[in-house]
Parts: C-alpha cells; sequence; structure tokens
C-alpha cells in the first residue's frame, strides 16, 4: 500500500447491508493500521469525512494510522457540508487541490 492514495467516500463499504459495509470497512482498516508499509495518504470526502468524527469506531482506527505518519486528511468542503468541523477526531482538513496533487503522486484505492 506505500505507493497508494486512499480515496474513502463512504462511510460503509459497499452496497447493501450498511452495518455489514460499516464492519468490513472497520475490519479493512484495522488490518491496514498493521501494514508494514501504510498507504500515502488517506482523503476522505463525501460521507468519508463521517468517519473521522467521535461517532465513528473507524475514527480510532484513521486516528492510529495518522499517529503512524499517515497524512489522513477530510475535504474542507463536505466537512462543512455535514457541519462537523468541530467534530473530528482524527485527520485535518484539506482541500481538493490537495487531493489533485496526492492522485498525479500515487495510485488512487477507492473505498465505495
Amino acid at each position: 500500500m506505500r505507493n497508494k492514495l486512499i480515496l474513502l467516500n463512504t462511510d460503509h463499504w459497499g452496497s447493501g447491508d450498511d452495518a455489514l459495509g460499516q464492519t468490513l470497512l472497520e475490519t479493512f482498516f484495522t488490518l491496514l493500521k498493521q501494514e508494514q508499509e501504510p498507504p500515502a495518504a488517506i482523503f476522505c470526502m463525501h460521507r468519508g469525512v463521517l468517519n473521522l468524527t467521535e461517532a465513528s469506531v473507524i475514527a480510532l482506527h484513521l486516528k492510529e494510522i495518522q499517529d503512524k505518519g499517515v497524512p489522513v486528511l477530510a475535504c474542507k468542503t463536505c466537512v462543512d457540508y455535514y457541519g462537523i468541523g468541530d467534530k473530528l477526531y482524527a485527520g485535518e482538513i484539506s482541500s481538493m487541490k490537495r487531493f489533485i496533487e496526492l492522485s498525479a503522486q500515487h495510485e488512487v484505492f477507492s473505498l465505495v
């Protein structure tokens, strides 16, 4: 995952049952934080920014990944849209320009 930019644009992984999708997403990040080679960055947009709040179990995993030096970035437009700027537990507010820069440097792996 070293040269990958993870694009997280959902608060559950896959279509169908949302509870199963949340479990899958949590399992993914639980395992990801244990990898020897972490991703280059994680960029959250759309409903993906909701994973950065204390209301999400996934925020704990994203915080641990961030603490290991991986940039965890949140789309400012999305954070403003959901009104969660003061509720972020993990990540830092960023811009779409930064996503474009990162995606020019790294292969994008999308979680939808």
